[in-house]
């Protein structure tokens, strides 16, 4: 059964640009530390600076 109503591949995909993001912008600015991402349906709508904007807004609230 799909999740969120999309296929392997919207998901694999989305999952892609998740750790291109946390590899290149969250890891170098924090502490060694586990993270865990809940990914919400309206995810997978959002192109990639917005995926960005939001993603790097979250860990900023984290690392304060």
């Amino acid at each position: 059964m799909p999740k969120y109503k999309h296929s392997g591949v919207d998901r694999n995909r989305l999952k892609r640009r998740l750790r291109e993001l946390i590899r290149l912008e969250v890891l170098p600015e924090l502490a060694p530390m586990d993270l865990v991402f809940k990914v919400l349906p309206v995810a997978y709508a959002r192109n990639f600076d917005t995926l960005r904007t939001e993603v790097l807004q979250a860990v900023r609230k984290i690392a304060r």
